[in-house]
């Protein structure tokens, strides 16, 4: 007989301030997939409506003796709170409730220890675990050892985080160390594609929105894909080849989330440089989410935080065979597509070398008959759009397009 999987019994709890109704339920909805993510069930929901946040414990005293009992009769191990929590609420919250208590953001950081699979990916989390938890560990005594086992707690917590605060820090120096290494040999990498003269392409958008079926479509790659938050994290570069022949790299990234923590922000800049050098972004929409609008909005602001908002930018609204009537889009200039449709995969290529061009400038040239490697340098790193061979003199003249700083601009004829 098969044992059963046993899952960490939650409660979520949220707070409602500002929000209105729809996105405050919106929000816990998205905080009870993060815990299922995580590998917890949701046993239990408690909220409140307030002007402002208590002080002491976040919900007012009331809530507080009603989540203590809800503790008692779900038996729940672990409350996970929508609001990110102080280091004093979670002391005063433990004390309270006398079980574990965390907040969105270590779950978030829990679900990317999870899934992080190449060597970078696991010390970016890890950095980004540490530099959360740190100030929390001041004057928690007995509640830190709630922290030892379950959600909120893989990766770090296996360093005994209790122990000392400046092994801490030094920890935290070594990882940034070999990040640093990991990042000088991406730059290099980087590099090396920009001096080949290779168009470069970045996928962003809200977890979960398709990159990663986009890019299997696209290159065949057989990424790995899933209908879970945060199944990309280690970014992904691929070579494509767009309708006219011109060569191109297309780069999965992390995908964005509501209130994503700073730490990981930090912690993942260099992968994210992976996608600040890009020519052109494809932000990856669902357009079957309820909730689109919060998505494309969250997505936009990460953008301007993270200084990509002035890069070139094709919005892709995926799914569209999950909606019912017509995608209606609010982002120009973009394309409604499924990534399972052949049909529209072509449609996607096309409005991407389209959205290419736009960013070039027009080129003539005349190539001898005899330099054939010419001729499919030129394919491979500019779009052709005429080709003519002018048989008396034993030239190719072409016309097409190319970058502005392209040595194509500059060529004389041989």
């Amino acid at each position: 007989m098969e044992q059963e999987e046993q899952y960490e019994k939650v409660i979520v709890a949220g707070i409602q301030t500002t929000e209105t109704d729809q996105q405050f339920l919106y929000s816990l909805e998205e905080l009870k997939q993060l815990v299922e993510n995580a590998g917890g069930e949701v046993v239990g929901e408690l909220t409140q409506k307030r002007e402002r946040q208590d002080a002491k414990t976040v919900i007012g005293k009331g809530k507080v003796n009603e989540l203590k009992h809800l503790v008692e009769e779900t038996e729940a191990a672990t409350v996970v709170f929508n609001q990110e929590l102080s280091p004093r609420h979670i002391r005063n919250l433990q004390e309270e409730v006398e079980t574990k208590v965390i907040d969105r953001i270590q779950v978030i950081l829990d679900i990317f220890a999870l899934r992080a699979q190449s060597k970078e990916g696991r010390l970016q989390v890890q950095l980004a675990q540490l530099s959360y938890l740190l100030p929390r560990l001041a004057g928690q005594g007995v509640n830190m050892s709630r922290l030892g086992a379950g959600i909120g707690t893989r990766g770090p917590g296996e360093t005994k985080l209790e122990t000392d605060r400046r092994h801490i820090q030094r920890q935290m120096t070594d990882i940034r160390r070999e990040l640093k290494k990991i990042e000088a040999h991406r730059e290099r990498s980087r590099e090396q594609r920009k001096q080949s003269n290779v168009y470069q392409i970045g996928l962003i958008g809200y977890t979960n929105a398709g990159k990663s079926t986009l890019l299997n479509a696209i290159t065949e790659t057989g990424t790995y894909e899933k209908n879970q938050l945060f199944a990309t994290l280690d970014p992904l570069t691929r070579q494509i080849v767009l309708p006219s022949g011109l060569q191109a790299t297309l780069t999965d990234t992390v995908g964005f989330i509501q209130d994503l923590p700073t730490q990981l922000i930090e912690a993942f800049q260099s992968t994210l440089e992976e996608s600040k050098g890009v020519d052109l972004l494809l932000h990856v929409v669902d357009a079957s989410e309820e909730n689109i609008s919060g998505h494309e909005q969250t997505v936009l602001d990460l953008l301007k935080e993270l200084d990509m908002d002035n890069i070139p930018r094709l919005t892709v609204y995926n799914k569209k065979d999950l909606v019912e009537g017509n995608v209606e889009p609010s982002l120009y200039p973009n394309v409604v597509i499924s990534a399972k449709s052949d049909e529209d995969i072509a449609l996607l290529l096309e409005k991407v070398e389209n959205a290419i061009q736009e960013t070039m400038v027009p080129y003539q040239l005349e190539v001898e008959h005899t330099r054939g490697d010419l001729l499919v340098q030129l394919r491979n790193e500019t779009i052709i759009e005429r080709q003519l061979y002018d048989e008396e003199n034993q030239v190719y003249h072409l016309e097409g397009y190319t970058r502005e700083d392209s040595k194509w601009n500059r060529f004389e004829k041989s």
